[in-house]
């Protein structure tokens, strides 16, 4: 481990911004380029973007987090996984707050756009109808309730930690961030029941690989002694995940296109290559890291940075295929 990683500091604690706001500029960048919601208002685009690509984070780091509340080791190191899960407890309540907030404020611009209309001048009964109405409100409501369990969860055992799995948050976390594709795009896929379940798979294996990682870069990087116990058990996760994340990323793309040459000329198909790529790099960073974890060297996190920023960027791009036609 380098002497950089060894100690906390301030950039450390910019990083989970940094990812954010990368993975939210390349999920408006690539909605635009790609065509998504075509024929929208400017505002509604970006509003539309910027909340379903802010979701998608926040439900990923509070996934994340989850994680590894329980990948943490007990025993000797108690006293150290204790704080820290404390720590992870304010964490999820703040995130889970941000992404309740999230998904209320997609719900209004969805409806918005559904009806024509700005924002400002939407009425409550317009948000109701679009909510209980289509597939898709129906399916922002309930990643709305995911939200609010979490939230919950986490407050709750901030009072009584030893009355509330951490599990409950890691499942419903889980839950709502599979919600919104499952009743959007996958929901109108020729073969629906394949689409829905390799959907669900593809984004809730992507979702444990790339929070999982964060997590544990921003909050047990600089702490050798649980850093030694989790990474290890997460790296033989994330060789299920990567393995996962492929097969269904495969199978996704040949149920959504008409056809192999739809992918080098629709939006849709680009934005599917490009994630490939990044799915490439990212399989081959996590396969360095392990072997250098087999061999006994431990700087496996000297480019988990890079890792995370490649992670966000496909994060964003995941964000603009749920929106694309």
């Amino acid at each position: 481990m380098t002497r950089a990683a060894a100690r906390p500091g301030p950039r450390r604690l910019l990083q989970p911004a940094l990812w954010a706001g990368l993975a939210v500029v390349t999920a408006v960048v690539a909605g635009v380029s790609a065509g998504a919601l075509d024929g929208s208002a400017v505002p509604i685009l970006i509003g539309t973007s910027v909340t379903r690509s802010g979701m998608d984070v926040a439900a990923v780091a509070c996934i994340g987090l989850g994680l590894l509340s329980v990948l943490l080791p007990g025993g000797t190191e108690y006293r150290e996984t204790f704080d820290l899960r404390r720590r992870v407890d304010r964490a999820l309540v703040a995130l889970a707050g941000a992404w309740l907030v999230l998904v209320l404020v997609g719900i209004m611009f969805r409806a918005a756009d559904a009806f024509g209309r700005p924002v400002t001048s939407l009425g409550s009964g317009e948000v109701v109808q679009w909510s209980v109405q289509l597939a898709a409100g129906r399916g922002m409501v309930l990643t709305a309730g995911c939200a609010a369990v979490v939230l919950g969860s986490a407050v709750a055992r901030m009072l009584r930690p030893e009355q509330v799995p951490i599990r409950v948050a890691l499942v419903a976390a889980l839950l709502g961030a599979v919600t919104p594709a499952v009743t959007g795009h996958a929901s109108s896929a020729p073969d629906h029941q394949l689409a829905v379940i390799m959907i669900a798979l593809h984004i809730g294996a992507a979702a444990a690989w790339v929070g999982g990682l964060g997590a544990m870069l921003v909050l047990i990087a600089h702490r050798r002694t649980l850093l030694g116990a989790a990474l290890p058990r997460f790296s033989r996760l994330a060789g299920f995940c990567v393995v996962a994340v492929a097969v269904t990323g495969v199978l996704n793309a040949q149920v959504r296109l008409s056809s192999w040459a739809a992918l080098w000329t629709t939006g849709y198909g680009w934005l599917v290559i490009t994630k490939t790529i990044c799915l490439i790099l990212l399989a081959g960073l996590g396969g360095l890291a392990r072997r250098r974890l087999a061999t006994g060297r431990a700087p496996v996190l000297r480019w988990a940075g890079v890792e995370v920023a490649l992670m966000a960027t496909t994060l964003g791009i995941a964000a603009a295929l749920t929106q694309t036609a």
